[in-house]
Order: structure tokens, then sequence, then C-alpha cells
């Protein structure tokens, strides 16, 4: 299970391609470093592609994120003294999304998790992280479980209104899933797992699929009329728009599941229960409030704020600071997420934000900044 990261002769660790690299390539993706691989941030323009997505339908490939099986006599206690999710009661083939929490209730990262029918757990995990969360479940996680990293797995994530139409053309009957439902399907030969999910706030799907198919599955999509590739870029920004923060930037470990507004995480079993880390901390934030609390912004004018801005007091000294900003296609604004202190955290507070030695306005504004066009059952 464990893979060895190679270093360049100058020590520097040597970025991983992607099964795709050469197919992002030849469809003109401008490479970047991203997670420890060479990753396709931009193929026409993050902002054509970003609209593209919202209007029909957008091929990611994010294959650099990791894929765990884990299985084993015990494997939902035993991973439930880790994270805040009810895994007893998920029904199987329906993803639950959960954090891997540290012993002071900070959150080590941010997944999906699936029961399937043989009784295994599937888990996506973020790439920027993953080799970190394997060494802590190697650590926690008694040794009668077994944990095995799909390394010869790909995975796309298709996303739009017209995702489902593209995508069934391909794969018939994934239509009849719905949002954070998935199954096992066949194309030529190859086991995919598909669910209904993703990370942009529309309706889509996520697929494993074996490296060795992935070129000929990625052909076969945007051979559709409704599909194009999308890079990194668009993925950011679409992920911002839906209110979907990004590990690394928006969660960190010195972050809660309450501070973060992820308080849906926390499953009722496991909030009255307890036994994972942090418990008594997190329960004590849902009762008193936290001390920051991440909210939305719309910022005045035409001018964006990114990561690391400072949120501003009356008297000027910063008391929170913005994690994630960016200008918003589908808004046609620019908008942020950012830690501020409750006193500030309402809808329609004024916020002064200052970065570069330039000082802006914003209004905290409720979450996602475009609906959720996610496709649920009886919908």
């Amino acid at each position: 299970m464990s893979q060895d990261v190679q270093t360049d002769t100058d020590g520097e660790p040597e970025l991983m391609t992607l099964a795709l690299d050469a197919w992002h390539r030849a469809r003109g993706g401008r490479m970047v470093p991203f997670a420890g691989y060479e990753m396709p941030v931009q193929y026409e323009g993050i902002m054509a592609e970003h609209l593209w997505t919202r209007e029909s339908a957008g091929l990611f490939d994010v294959s650099h994120m990791g894929q765990l099986i884990f299985t084993g006599e015990g494997v939902e206690a035993a991973l439930e003294a880790l994270m805040p999710a009810d895994i007893a009661a998920a029904k199987p083939g329906h993803p639950v999304y959960s954090l891997l929490l540290a012993e002071n209730g900070g959150i080590l990262d941010d997944l999906m998790l699936t029961r399937r029918d043989d009784g295994s757990i599937y888990m996506v995990v973020n790439g920027a992280c993953k080799w970190d969360d394997i060494a802590h479940f190697r650590e926690f996680l008694p040794d009668e479980i077994e944990i095995n990293y799909l390394d010869e797995q790909a995975l796309l994530a298709l996303q739009g209104p017209k995702a489902v139409d593209a995508l069934a053309r391909v794969i018939p009957g994934v239509e009849a899933l719905v949002f954070m439902q998935g199954a096992l399907f066949q194309w030529q030969g190859h086991d995919l797992w598909i669910s209904r999910s993703g990370y942009t706030g529309e309706d889509g799907f996520e697929i494993s699929v074996p490296a060795e198919a992935v070129t000929a599955l990625a052909d076969a999509l945007t051979a559709q009329d409704e599909v194009k590739p999308i890079g990194l870029g668009a993925r950011d920004s679409l992920r911002l728009e839906a209110d979907l923060p990004l590990y690394g930037h928006d969660l960190d470990t010195e972050t809660t599941p309450v501070s973060a507004a992820l308080g849906f995480a926390l499953k009722k079993r496991r909030r009255e229960e307890g036994g994972f880390p942090g418990h008594e901390r997190i329960m004590a934030e849902r009762e008193n409030g936290p001390i920051l609390k991440r909210v939305g912004l719309i910022v005045e004018g035409r001018q964006p704020v990114r990561e690391g801005a400072a949120v501003l007091d009356g008297e000027g000294s910063e008391v929170g600071k913005v994690t994630s900003g960016g200008f918003a296609p589908s808004v046609q604004k620019p908008i942020a997420m950012a830690y501020v202190p409750l006193s500030l955290a309402e809808p329609g507070t004024k916020i002064t934000l200052a970065q570069r030695g330039k000082v802006h306005t914003a209004e905290v504004v409720k979450m996602p900044f475009v609906p959720h066009r996610y496709v649920r059952k009886g919908a």
C-alpha cells in the first residue's frame, strides 16, 4: 500500500504525473504543480470553463485524490473512533461527507466515505494530505483493519446540468442514481464505481475507473457535445461559489467543524454518544458558539480579495482572515470566505478587509453564493 515519493538530484520531491497527463497536454491543458502532481489549471480559460460547467458539462481529472478501501472486522466502529460520521447507520451505496479529526477537534481532512454491500468502506480523501491521512489511519486503526490504497484507479468528475445526458449515453443506467448515491457499473469490460456527487454545486458524477481505461473513457465523454475538459482554476471558482470549503485553505488543524460551519457532519447519535476526537470541545462550541466562524462575503467594487487578507475591527485591529477569494463568474462580483468573530458573522454585517495596503468593504451574506442544483430523490 505504501508508496515512496521520488526526489530529484536537488532533494526536491519530483512531481508525479496523472494517467491522463498526455491527454491533457494534447488538448492544450496548461500544467501546474498541485498536490504533488502536474495538473491542468486551464484549457480555454478559467472564466469560459467555469461558465461552461454551470451551463453544460465539464470533465475534471481529480485522480490526485486518494482512493482507499477499508476492510476487517469492526471496521465501522474503528473509523467512527476517528470521525463524527454515523457509519453504522449509513445506507450501503450512499456516500457520506465526514471529517478526520485531530485530538483537539481540529480538522485533519474532509472526505467522502461509502459503505459497500460487501462490508468494505470506500473512501476518497484530499490529494494534498492523502499520505498524512494514510499514516494517521495506520497509527490509530486496529491492526485487524486493512487499508488498501487504490493507486491503479483514476478518478474523474463530470459536472453540470447536462452531465447526466452525456454520461447516460456512454454508460446507460447512471441516470437512475440520485444525489449522494453510488453503484458499480460495467464499461468495456471494466468495473467503474460511479456516484452522483461532486464539488461544484451542480448535478454531476464522480467516476472511479482503472487507470488503464481512463483515456478511453475521457475520450468517450468529451466526444459528447455537452462535455469539455475543465481545469483546476474553474474547479476552484465553482466550489467557492457553491460554499464548498477547500482543505488546507478554509479548513485546517486549527479549525473545528463548528467554526467551519460544517455542523451537518456531526451526526446526531455521535453528538450524543461521543467517542470521536475533540467531542467535548466541539459540543461546547455547539452550545456556546465558536470564537471564529466561516462566513461568505460579497466584496464591493470589482477588485477581488485573496486568501490571507485581514478582517479588521473598528479600531483597525486584525480579528479574522480571508481563506478563499476571487471573482465569481456566475455572480459577476468578487466573493470570499473568511473567518470572523461571531459579532461580525450575521448576514448583512459590513466587514472591512485589508490586503497589500488596500482597504476593501464587504458584506456578510448567506451561502451558497449560487443555488445548489443537486438531483435528489423525488425531484
